[in-house]
């Protein structure tokens, strides 16, 4: 009597399977992701061996809500702003100083901190603010 050797089954993972839904996970997140395209003109810049890179660091002047005052993270006061200030922007005209107030700082305490900023020779200031919410902007209509 002779009787048929079973079949032993296949181990290991089907790869069929396993590329759908690579694929599926790959459309997954190139839908799901957002790409920002910034316009300008390419350029090729020359090379040079004597060129340096400079990083740009911006400035950050904070005031709290208390109006404690903030430069670059340390604290300071508006006596010595003026000073520390056109010792930063003297090494990079062209540093960007931003002003980060808390919403209920008073304005003349920011409007302070801008005509200091704007004294000590600052040529590029802005206001950092935060996006609204999308439940905010339906309560101003």
């Amino acid at each position: 009597m002779r009787f048929r050797e079973r079949e032993k089954p296949r181990l290991g993972l089907e790869i069929a399977p396993l590329i759908d839904v690579v694929f599926l996970l790959l459309i997954f997140f190139l839908l799901s992701s957002s790409f920002i395209f910034q316009p300008g003109i390419k350029v090729k810049l020359p090379e040079a061996t004597t060129s340096e890179i400079k990083p740009k660091k911006d400035i950050f002047i904070t005031i709290t809500k208390d109006e404690a005052l903030y430069l670059n993270g340390k604290i300071t006061d508006m006596e010595t702003l003026s000073s520390q200030l056109k010792k930063l922007i003297l090494e990079d005209k062209q540093r960007f100083v931003i002003i980060k107030a808390d919403k209920d700082t008073r304005h003349g305490k920011v409007v302070e901190v801008l005509d200091i900023s704007k004294m000590v020779g600052v040529e590029r200031l802005g206001i950092a603010t935060s996006p609204r919410s999308k439940e905010e902007e339906g309560e101003g209509e």
